[in-house]
């Protein structure tokens, strides 16, 4: 195994447990037993496994169902709503087209999301959003069908919404504002600016940190980070993408939070065992757990 694909070697123990937001354990190496005591050793004590599709969905809440430490959210990811739709892979893949189900198969989809939303061991409703970078305009109308029903699942299952926002994020914002937002809405892998997220920090959304915090090209989210209040602060790992300097580019997965929390910790000027104390009860709060 190369060094470039070798998984990173566990980094130094947290003085104080915290939770990976967001995570796919489904798309990781290993079991989920062996991630789980990964995790465990270096402080990370509880994980929020995410779903993307229907089947993903499924597998979280099994997941969720047969380990205390995991807990799910399900959803239609936002590329996923107009492969449904229009048979096209455009927000997966920009190649080909297959399968149309139209707006029937998309209701379909949604129904079992809004079925796996009403189970205890399900906490969150996404990731759900939109993604500009992936999905061309004829995917839009399919995009936004699917966020907006995601929002009215997690109203009425009284869940946290997960939002997925890739360069979309003036619409992302309307929609929200135009359907009223859940009490508890979280900005997984938050992308926006330090003006974006003084926008959310009024709203009272969350806004989740992932490793790419730590890129060299990623002073405009450090920026965000440090006007983000800390009450409304998260960590996520993203697993298996996203791993935090300096293993870019190698696995990643829920142990290596402390690295990230570590680099957020210097932006926000304080202690890792004060942030990390923050996050922890601001993760509980944020998905009810």
């Amino acid at each position: 195994m190369s060094s470039k694909s070798a998984p990173p070697p566990l980094p130094e123990p947290l003085g104080v447990a915290v939770a990976d937001s967001h995570t796919h354990l489904d798309m990781q190496e290993g079991t989920v037993e062996e991630a789980l005591a990964r995790a465990a050793a270096v402080g990370v004590t509880t994980v929020v496994q995410v779903g993307c599709d229907i089947k993903g969905s499924q597998w979280a809440a099994e997941t969720a169902a047969a380990h205390r430490e995991v807990h799910a959210a399900v959803a239609l990811h936002p590329n996923e709503a107009p492969r449904i739709v229009l048979g096209d892979p455009d927000g997966w893949s920009r190649q080909g087209v297959r399968d149309a189900g139209g707006y029937a198969a998309l209701d379909d989809a949604l129904a079992e999301i809004d079925r796996l939303a009403a189970l205890d061991v399900v906490k969150a409703v996404g990731e759900t959003g939109l993604d500009r970078f992936r999905t061309g305009p004829e995917g839009m109308a399919a995009q936004e069908r699917s966020f907006r029903a995601h929002i009215e699942i997690a109203k009425r299952h009284g869940k946290a919404l997960v939002i997925h926002d890739r360069e979309a994020h003036a619409d992302v914002l309307r929609i929200l504002a135009e359907e009223g937002a859940p009490e508890r809405t979280i900005f997984h892998c938050y992308s926006g600016d330090a003006e974006m997220a003084e926008v959310c920090a009024t709203a009272g959304y969350f806004m989740s940190f992932a490793g790419n915090v730590t890129f060299k090209n990623a002073q405009p989210l450090r920026d965000a980070l440090a006007v983000a209040p800390a009450d409304l602060v998260l960590v996520e790992t993203d697993a298996p993408f996203l791993t935090p300097v300096p293993y870019r580019g190698r696995p990643n997965a829920p142990y290596l939070i402390p690295v990230t929390l570590r680099a957020m910790a210097q932006v926000k000027g304080t202690d890792e065992d004060t942030l990390a104390a923050a996050i922890a009860a601001n993760t509980a709060r944020a998905f009810g757990y």
